[in-house]
């Protein structure tokens, strides 16, 4: 089972000799005992991020390893488990990012803002399951599913411009070939996104999510493209 706590604005999801897939700036495979998400002050600025990372989970306590980044008070956390799967989400909606369909309304494209954005839906998934590249990348993908289908229920959008995601697996343990959404692995993984994000979002507004129209930040994608058969 993954183990998971959290201290000064850090929480931790681990497992010794998990292995990880991040879509973080330092993404990619490897390995890690932990992996962490990490709460940013107010106007935070810096660039050297892998310093900042190091800094922070020191002064927490933590060995080093992998982590995201958010705006959202580590308080805001919400964990979920089912069979094999663990999950630990922060989700904030101020930044959202809509897609609208066919001919629904949207208020355009938002202009770039050097603003401070407190938004972000991190997923934070472990399952005690060995899982090849692809299976990990397919588990990937149906916790971000997971992701964009509770937020388009609850918030009216599937993301923010910013979300990110860490997935991992324990080599060495009874083995899943695939992680989609008809498996164990993937509907444990689907559930526990769904709750861990409503119940994030819950914690962090009283009156449920804030509206593309009433959130301080986001976009609108309204681009056409041009349709065309291979």
């Amino acid at each position: 089972m993954f183990e998971v706590d959290r201290r000064d604005g850090v929480a931790r999801l681990a497992h010794d000799g998990a292995r990880w897939l991040s879509t973080s700036w330092d993404g990619g495979y490897r390995r890690a005992d932990a992996v962490y998400n990490v709460t940013v002050p107010e106007g935070f600025e810096r660039t050297d991020l892998d310093a900042y990372r190091e800094q922070r989970l020191a002064e927490a306590g933590f060995a080093s390893g992998p982590a995201l980044l958010t705006g959202v008070e580590m308080a805001h956390a919400r964990c979920a488990r089912s069979g094999p799967v663990t999950v630990l989400v922060t989700a904030g909606v101020s930044n959202p990012a809509a897609l609208p369909m066919g001919d629904r309304d949207a208020t355009g494209e938002r202009p770039a803002s050097d603003d401070w954005r407190p938004g972000t839906v991190n997923l934070l998934v472990g399952v005690c399951r060995a899982l090849d590249d692809g299976a990990l990348a397919t588990l990937l993908a149906t916790a971000v599913e997971a992701k964009a289908a509770t937020l388009l229920d609850v918030a009216g959008v599937p993301g923010t411009t910013s979300d990110a995601a860490l997935v991992g697996c324990v080599p060495g343990t009874r083995p899943a070939e695939f992680a989609g959404s008809a498996t164990d692995v993937g509907a444990a993984t689907r559930a526990c996104v769904r709750d861990t994000v409503r119940a994030s979002l819950a914690a962090r507004y009283d009156d449920g999510p804030p509206t593309v129209e009433e959130a301080p930040y986001g976009v609108v994608t309204d681009r056409q493209t041009d349709v065309f058969q291979p």
